[in-house]
């Protein structure tokens, strides 16, 4: 164990000591607890669901630990909780935005991309295989996959560490579920409408309506548009997501879900950069030319487009029957069609100029997903078990070409005095695939308590998968013509035990295995296996009955295996490992109705432990920050003066450096940034602005080698105004 590695252990259990030690002193009498008591706590139908609103900043309950309501505190891993209040106050327009106050994700890494949700957690990038909606999977490969928009969503819920075990292959790092916005049974209007001073616009609009005592419908969506912060950055999309809930009776439910996204936007321009021109000034030959601007782009306005089409019709059925067991079935079809062309800088090419590509891709998905599910309870003397069963299908299809210019063919751009306009080499494929992966699983789960305060929870699962990969004709390859199949089967378990004292504290700890099946093909030509691995995980949760808050911390050891690296420039064989060892640190708090803290720490060592080149055995890998840190706060003054309904809102964030390549030469600096919020609420109508980036720091967020770095959102004003009625 390294010098780092010991210290961020020893911090770590520094704080679990220092946290049982003051909990202590509120210990009462131990007494039994049962498992729907804690559920009750919360409100109602709403978080006691696992899916429904969360009350200010506080989640009691969530599914996606355990697939079904479960109380956060009886999960024997770290789950954290963004509910639709708390976006808003933050002023969140999209995933990055919502989750950047969450310890253990790392949103943004290259900047203010618009037409994905990147998401790292626990060090390891969760985008394409850790994200879902709803409980079910968005996987996402090369450019195929789904895009979310907040605007839709009651809540994110995160899932840290392995959750192969609940949802079969999956990241490692842990999982992001999106929660839909659904029908409440309930009659409401919703308006609100926005800008940001680069001139984008939006409205949008959440409808519910009763429409007699057994059926309630719900229809939300958004439109946007207009400039963005680069130059000839524009666009506009649009989403709308209706639902209706079926409810004939108490014991039974039945949800429908659509929704449809149109996006038509051109590309912002903060990406793709090199080192030397964005983290430190380019110098050549003694020269000091400075850095490259934010703002500047460096694409070509004749050829940019981004189109995607993308829709999903779903849905969630439940019934409990007379002697409390529930059947529950879960379903998604989805399709996405993307056209997206772009040419983006790769590279100095001389003193001043940057080497371009002109890169473009069609890209169609096709997804099904369904999950059935049987839950109910046992009890079998002094334990008692509440018993889950399942059996759950994915579906992916993906059919892409990917095209470029032939390399050096594309125009150079000089970097601080950019013309745009030359003529541009058209793109010739270089992949043309067709890609087939499905998935079977089954899965048991036993969650038992006993002993006045004893939780253990044990679960199982058995996966089968098939990849099917059919590489078509390309530009370079005119006469290929190759299909090649896999078949794995894999098999993944969580153990945890956790002991609830009366006074709310609830230490833990879990083991869990995963895998992950990943696309791809190695040096000799073989499809890759699945990547695998195990993680260690203890930690305390504290719900404290003096006030309404939620206290977690985590220490964790993860190892990945089976990860790709490069025997060659453009060859890859499966002999990588890579260990992320750390702790985490979160703390909710509705102080009152009307003020609301939160604050958390994350700090990791994430090491490369085997590779084919033994020179980055020990390093870190680049791109993520090991230390990251927030806190926010946000009071509304409710006293009957004459300032009665403003709120006032700030938040501070700190993200730590992190290496700009795999070799360890280069670091990007850590930058801590501040955001405000201003309000007025009166009646049913509110207005809102958020600052973010309030001091206009110019920073790198990330760097994925020497010629790929980002810059991150610099100042933003967005102003907000809302109606309800």
């Amino acid at each position: 164990m390294t010098t780092r590695s010991r210290t961020l252990f020893l911090l770590g259990c520094s704080a679990a000591v220092a946290l049982l030690t003051v909990s202590g002193v509120h210990a009462q009498q131990r007494q039994p607890t049962q498992l729907e008591e804690i559920v009750v706590e919360s409100d109602g139908d709403g978080d006691s669901t696992g899916v429904g609103p969360v009350s200010g900043v506080v989640a009691r309950s969530s599914r996606t630990g355990a697939k079904s309501a479960t109380a956060i505190n009886e999960i024997p891993q770290s789950v954290s909780v963004v509910g639709r209040e708390e976006m808003d106050d933050a002023g969140a327009q999209n995933v990055g935005e919502a989750l950047r106050y969450t310890p253990g994700v790392f949103t943004q890494p290259f900047g203010t991309d618009a037409d994905t949700n990147w998401l790292f957690l626990r060090g390891f990038q969760a985008t394409q295989t850790g994200a879902y909606l709803d409980g079910l999977q968005l996987f996402a490969y090369a450019f195929g996959g789904f895009y979310v928009d907040t605007f839709g969503l009651e809540r994110i819920d995160v899932l840290k560490g392995p959750a192969s075990v609940l949802y079969g292959g999956s990241n490692p790092g842990g999982i992001v579920n999106y929660v839909s916005k659904r029908p409440d049974f309930s009659r409401n209007r919703y308006v609100e409408s926005g800008i940001n001073d680069a001139g984008t616009a939006y409205l949008g609009f959440d409808i519910s309506d009763l429409a007699s005592d057994t059926v309630s419908w719900r229809m939300n969506g958004r439109l946007q548009g207009g400039e963005g912060y680069s130059d000839y950055q524009k666009g506009w999309r649009g989403f709308i997501a209706p639902s209706v809930t079926f409810k004939p009776d108490e014991q039974t439910s039945l949800t429908l879900f659509a929704n449809y996204m149109h996006i038509d936007e051109t590309h912002n321009g903060d990406s793709f950069l090199p080192y030397e021109g964005t983290v430190v000034d380019r110098v050549v030959n003694g020269v000091n030319y400075g850095r490259i601007r934010r703002d500047a782009n460096f694409s070509e306005q004749s050829v940019d487009k981004y189109l995607r089409e993308q829709g999903a019709l779903g849905y969630e059925f439940e019934h409990t029957f007379d002697n409390d067991w529930t059947i529950r079935s879960l379903a998604r079809f989805g399709m996405s069609d993307i056209d997206e062309q772009f040419v983006y800088a790769n590279g100095w090419a001389s003193d001043t100029e940057l080497a371009r590509i002109n890169f473009a891709h069609q890209t169609k998905s096709t997804t099904f997903l369904i999950d059935n599910q049987i839950e109910g309870k046992i009890d079998t003397g002094p334990v008692e078990h509440r018993l889950l069963a399942g059996i759950d299908y994915k579906y992916f299809n993906i059919d892409q070409v990917q095209s470029s210019a032939i390399f050096g063919t594309t125009p150079d751009i000089d970097a601080f005095l950019p013309i745009p306009g030359a003529p541009l080499p058209d793109p010739v494929s270089y992949i043309n695939q067709d890609l087939t992966q499905s998935q079977l699983g089954f899965y048991v789960q036993d969650q038992m308590r006993f002993g006045n305060g004893w939780i253990a929870t044990l679960n199982g699962r058995y996966d089968r998968g098939w990849l099917t990969a059919h590489d078509r004709p390309t530009f370079y390859s005119p006469d290929q013509n190759v299909t090649q199949k896999r078949s794995d089967g894999e098999f993944s378990g969580r153990a945890g035990l956790a002991y609830e004292f009366a006074n709310g504290l609830t230490p833990y700890a879990s083991v869990a295995t995963f895998f992950n099946p990943i696309i791809g093909t190695d040096a000799n030509g073989d499809l890759f296996r699945p990547e695998e691995g195990v993680q260690y995980e203890a930690g305390i949760k504290y719900a404290p009955s003096f006030v309404d808050g939620l206290f977690t911390f985590a220490v964790f050891d993860l190892t990945r295996q089976n990860v790709p690296t490069n025997v060659t420039p453009f060859t890859q064989m499966q002999t990588g490992e890579v260990r992320s060892r750390g702790f985490e640190a979160e703390a909710k708090i509705n102080v009152t109705e009307h003020f609301k803290i939160t604050a958390g720490i994350t700090a990791y060592d994430i090491d490369i432990t085997r590779d084919a080149n033994p020179d980055l055995i020990g390093n870190t890998p680049f791109i993520v920050p090991e230390v990251l840190a927030s806190a926010s706060a946000d009071y509304t003054f409710r006293d009957g003066s004459w300032y009665d309904g403003i709120t006032v809102g700030a938040g501070i964030r700190h993200i730590g450096s992190s290496w700009a390549d795999n070799e360890n030469t280069l670091k990007v600096p850590a930058v801590t940034l501040v955001d405000l919020k201003l309000g007025y609420q009166r009646d049913n109508w509110g207005l809102d602005l958020n600052v973010t980036n309030v001091f206009d720091k110019t920073y790198v967020a990330s760097c994925q080698g020497v010629s790929t770095c980002s810059y991150g959102e610099g100042r933003s004003f967005k102003l907000k105004a809302s109606t309800r009625w």
